[in-house]
């Protein structure tokens, strides 16, 4: 098969999203101009570079009572910093509640049910018991091609850790089972994780 994504595909389901798989999770919190705290997930999220550390996510569509954009980029836009907090298996009803279109200023940590604590470096919230969180400044926000479309780049200036997710010096992230988005509605846990050996180590 074979289809030009301008012309459509001829299929129930959209098939891109599941191409792209699997997508780490950014459970991106904010807080606007006036103190209100938010949180959503973002699965076009990632890594983008080493020194400084700095990631990206990416935010389509529009709120009606927003202006142009969603609530986190709305907010970020607003104070220039957001949160990554990473979702671990146990959390997905939790991420996928907090995803729930609410009016602006709606605090989704109380909707659904998030344990929330403070950032140390950014006025924001973070998920207090997240395996790691990502304090972010905002670098760039730049709009892409197509209708209210935005990416949003930050510099990591703050990493809270979990202690149970450090084992032997490293990282552990088999200490907490991360989640994944798939395609449709779909999402997988990691568990299977090993090594190989580039050629020039």
């Amino acid at each position: 098969m074979f289809y030009r994504p301008k012309d459509g595909h001829d299929l129930p389901h959209n098939p891109f999203n599941a191409i792209v798989t699997p997508r780490p999770i950014g459970w991106i919190s904010t807080r606007d101009g006036q103190g209100r705290d938010n949180i959503a997930p973002y699965s076009f999220f990632n890594g983008v570079a080493y020194v400084p550390p700095q990631v990206m996510f990416a935010s389509t569509g529009v709120k009606d009572d927003v202006d142009g954009t969603k609530d986190s980029m709305a907010n970020i836009k607003e104070t220039g910093v957001f949160c990554v907090n990473i979702v671990q298996l146990s959390a997905a009803d939790a991420m996928n509640k907090s995803s729930a279109t609410l009016p602006h200023g709606t605090d989704e940590f109380a909707e659904a049910g998030i344990a929330k604590a403070e950032c140390g470096e950014i006025d924001c919230p973070r998920v207090a018991d997240a395996p790691a969180s990502l304090e972010c400044r905002m670098t760039q926000i730049i709009q892409i091609e197509g209708e209210s479309n935005f990416v949003c780049f930050g510099e990591v200036i703050g990493i809270h850790l979990r202690d149970d997710c450090i084992v032997d010096g490293r990282f552990d992230v088999t200490q907490y089972t991360p989640l994944s988005r798939m395609g449709y509605r779909d999402y997988t846990a990691v568990r299977d994780v090993f090594e190989i050996i580039r050629p020039d180590d």
